[in-house]
């Protein structure tokens, strides 16, 4: 079927995408908006769109968002470093050791029943109100998920592949880069996916606990002085760091499995 030269042509897919992105933002503001003026919601209790915005304005102006950004931001990269790094080599020894996994299995889904916010208070007795306690955790939150998806690559690998690499006098290390590595890589990237993500909700629970900065003592701060715009400042913050390393981890992902196609 013969296309009309003056039949505008569709816009491309991922161009689509990007507009979806600003128009669903406008929206939300547009009925935000018209929310709080229909219910005639005083600033401490929801703050209009506008209002936020002029807080945020005075939050960059001072300095103070900045700041608390860059603490949290320290904690959140500290606590993923160090889960991420546990995780990887706990889940590469237990999908190498049945025995090991029998033992270590109960402790480990035992300390994910208990949940971080009940632990917290406990953590930051132990270590100080300082950054200690709320990388410790970030490394918590992160650990399980980043843990089993460690565990599930490395077991999906097939084992006529392993054979493989038998036959050919593979040594353990060669086994490990050549094969176990590219086929966990997509599994354990869903994994920091989801790690990525919680290690700001951990930094939070840290700061909301005991913290004298960061974004998490910001909230605590706007909730006590009835100053619900910088709440929403703070809250927006972290959504926006949350979707940053999201974007990073995909980003990465993309990157390094291009042969993937």
């Amino acid at each position: 079927m013969a296309v009309s030269p003056f039949t505008p042509s569709p816009l491309p897919r991922w161009r689509w995408s990007w507009l979806s992105v600003p128009g669903s933002v406008l929206l939300g503001v547009v009925l935000w908006e018209a929310f709080v003026r229909f219910n005639q919601y005083p600033a401490f209790i929801l703050p209009r769109p506008g209002q936020v915005a002029e807080r945020l304005g005075l939050a960059l102006a001072d300095g103070s968002l900045v700041r608390h950004t860059q603490v949290t931001l320290s904690e959140v990269f500290a606590g993923l470093a160090l889960g991420l790094g546990a995780a990887s080599v706990l889940g590469y020894a237990i999908a190498k050791s049945a025995a090991l996994e029998r033992w270590l299995t109960p402790y480990i889904v035992a300390s994910q029943s208990v949940p971080v916010v009940a632990i917290a208070p406990i953590l930051v007795i132990w270590l100080g109100v300082g950054l200690a306690s709320k990388i410790v955790i970030c490394a918590l939150i992160v650990f399980f998920p980043i843990l089993i998806n460690t565990i599930v690559g490395l077991r999906s690998v097939e084992p006529d592949l392993r054979d493989l690499m038998r036959s050919l006098k593979a040594t353990r290390w060669q086994t490990f880069t050549k094969l176990e590595l590219p086929a966990a890589l997509p599994i354990w990237l869903g994994g920091l996916k989801v790690g990525a993500t919680l290690s700001v909700i951990g930094a939070v629970v840290g700061e909301f606990v005991g913290a004298d900065r960061g974004l998490g003592f910001l909230i605590n701060l706007g909730r006590g002085q009835y100053d619900m715009a910088l709440v929403f400042v703070a809250v927006t913050t972290l959504v926006a760091l949350a979707m940053s390393l999201y974007g990073s981890v995909a980003l990465l992902e993309k990157t390094l499995l291009y042969w993937k196609g």
